[in-house]
């Protein structure tokens, strides 16, 4: 008998245990569930422009062209002008968008002994940059957002005037409530500057906040501000796996306008 005794101390232990380890379970339950169920309702959406709302391949086959054909150095290219507008970044010398894209060409074409005047570089980069035409997608997909009542703002590298230009040509300008560019604070995206300042002149908080945009470097970016994030998969785009997942993602703009109107 003394023996049967000396198990209930364990038994109501071991129960105590198992009843403990339930509501953990529980609770780690139900705040996945929450997490599952809450809204994204942001009060202002950002859009990047470049590649996320317009078709670069103009571009690209301008910049080809320029340096006699050779296709497979226009992605190069891209990311060179990506790499030095970070350059100018950290060394706070700021140049144009458009202004190092040329750079960039003449130091390709410097490399690959490929002869290129300043001139000819400057208009094989800035002439098609100024008339780009939007995805098939995105005019749809802008007209659905704008229709849930958002106030939609394009955020981007580009000179003031430079998104003035693509969206007048673009026939997109009538859909946004307005247009910052980081001309104003001279620092590219993705630094968090950028994106800090663009809340405040939006008078919103982080959390209230959204970009869209075709970009890893800029969802990670407006991640890490404290934005939601929402990413347009266009072909040849992929996320960067160290950073976190974007809270919405989809293949073009209109999907992700429809996600948007689920949540609405």
């Amino acid at each position: 008998m003394p023996r049967r005794n000396s198990l209930i101390p364990r038994c109501n232990t071991f129960i105590v245990g198992l009843l403990i380890s339930i509501s953990l379970m529980s609770g780690l339950a139900f705040s996945q569930d929450s997490d599952l169920n809450k809204k994204i309702k942001p009060k202002v959406i950002f859009f990047d422009v470049n590649e996320t709302l317009l078709d670069l391949g103009n571009v690209g086959k301008s910049v080809s062209k320029a340096l006699g054909g050779r296709d497979e150095l226009v992605p190069y290219w891209f990311t060179t002008m990506l790499h030095y507008s970070l350059v100018g970044n950290v060394m706070g010398e700021y140049n144009s968008f458009g202004e190092i894209g040329i750079a960039s060409l003449e130091m390709i074409a410097n490399q690959q002994n490929i002869k290129l005047t300043p001139e000819q570089a400057r208009i094989a980069v800035l002439t098609p940059f100024r008339d780009l035409e939007p995805h098939k997608d995105v005019v749809e997909g802008l007209k659905k957002i704008r229709a849930m009542g958002y106030t939609m703002i394009t955020l981007t590298n580009s000179s003031d005037a430079g998104i003035a230009a693509q969206l007048k040509n673009a026939n997109l300008a009538q859909y946004f409530d307005g247009s910052l560019t980081v001309q104003n604070l001279q620092i590219f995206k993705p630094d968090l500057k950028v994106y800090q300042w663009a809340q405040k002149e939006m008078n919103v908080a982080p959390e209230d906040a959204m970009l869209i945009a075709a970009h890893a470097w800029d969802i990670a970016g407006a991640d890490k501000a404290g934005w939601k994030t929402a990413f347009i998969l266009r072909p040849g785009k992929a996320l960067y796996p160290l950073s976190d997942k974007p809270d919405l993602t989809g293949k073009d703009l209109i999907e992700i306008a429809n996600q948007l109107e689920s949540q609405h």
